[in-house]
């Protein structure tokens, strides 16, 4: 996720307890839908999208964390 921004996700997940909580979410829901996609798992399909819609939502606001760093630090 967001892999440009690596060394700021890097510093965010130990400095800001709530970035890292959303970021480990969106990765356990990355391997979840994976799972369900490559036939590991087994989801209704409105909760498969239910799930996809969290993660974006996780991501959009670890996006938003991203830049509110890089602004406040003027990256």
């Amino acid at each position: 996720m967001l892999h440009e921004y690596r060394d700021i996700i890097t510093k965010l997940k130990i400095d800001d307890a709530h970035f890292a909580k959303i970021f480990e979410k969106h990765n356990e829901l990355d391997q979840k839908i994976l799972d369900v996609e490559e036939g590991r798992e087994h989801l209704d399909q409105l909760v498969l999208e239910k799930l996809k819609k969290e993660k974006l939502s996780l991501k959009d606001e670890a996006y938003a964390i991203i830049i509110k760093y890089k602004k406040e630090n003027n990256l």
